[in-house]
């Protein structure tokens, strides 16, 4: 028996006013959570609607089980994005979230004819030049050194053993979802691809992340910024401004959700 999936659940919504004329989902990065992307809630104009994800054993999620997979998470996100494809649909994702974005996009194309208005991916590699990591397999510390090293997750989090010991299941399930996928095949997406990386990101280069443009036939951008893995902590207003900018470049973006070719 298939599980019904709770929209509201799986996402914190930021809405408007009134009927929106767009709806952004951002897909934080490994570790990460809803909160760390508060204010883009309210950094686009107000036909907007701003969607962060969820994800299941952190924050008012707390009790629910961590998902381990790619695959999954990429089936839950899907399925729990079917109420909202009223109007053109917009996916971020940041790190982790860029491939959980791009399995997101072709799922919604192959499994229910509908195309993105834009992909938006960030700091990280395409789906088949990520490659397999065991990060998780190892001990508490060496993954704390890891996401001290690449930021984005609040330092008191971790020196704190009692708040350790709550935020660690959802970090390691996080990087086994990272460690375990890819690389996969190219499958190209109907829809534009927007790149961004940091021009001191350790982990991934302005070079590696042009590879998005293999799966992106419809039109790719780079925008490399100042900044290291968590760039867009300083740079956030470039790249919304450029998401935004994005929604006016292509049709896709001025009426309904597209739907793919079968």
């Amino acid at each position: 028996m298939s599980t019904v999936i709770d929209s509201n659940r799986w996402f914190r919504t930021y809405a408007v006013s009134a009927l929106p004329a767009r709806r952004l989902v951002v897909l934080p990065h490994a570790g990460g959570s809803a909160s760390f992307f508060h204010h883009w809630g309210s950094a686009f104009d107000s036909a907007t609607e701003v969607l962060v994800a969820r994800y299941p054993g952190r924050h008012d999620r707390l009790s629910d089980p961590c998902v381990e997979s790619m695959d999954e998470l990429a089936d839950h996100i899907t399925e729990a994005l079917l109420p909202r494809l009223d109007v053109p649909l917009t996916l971020f994702g940041h790190s982790m979230g860029a491939s959980l974005a791009y399995e997101v996009a072709r799922r919604l194309e192959e499994r229910h004819g509908t195309t993105l208005a834009a992909l938006h991916v960030s700091s990280r590699k395409a789906p088949h030049r990520v490659v397999l990591r065991t990060l998780h397999r190892e001990g508490d510390e060496a993954l704390i050194a890891e996401v001290r090293r690449l930021g984005g997750t609040d330092g008191t989090l971790l020196d704190d053993p009692d708040l350790r010991e709550i935020v660690m299941p959802a970090i390691r399930a996080d990087f086994k979802i990272a460690g375990t996928y890819g690389p996969r095949e190219p499958v190209p997406v109907g829809c534009p691809v927007y790149a961004y990386v940091g021009d001191n990101d350790q982990s991934t280069t302005p070079e590696q992340m042009a590879d998005w443009a293999d799966v992106a036939p419809e039109g790719f951008r780079l925008t490399v910024l100042p900044g290291h893995h968590f760039y867009l902590v300083e740079q956030r207003e470039p790249v919304t401004s450029a998401i935004a900018q994005s929604w006016s470049e292509h049709r896709s973006g001025q009426g309904g959700c597209r739907n793919a070719a079968r």
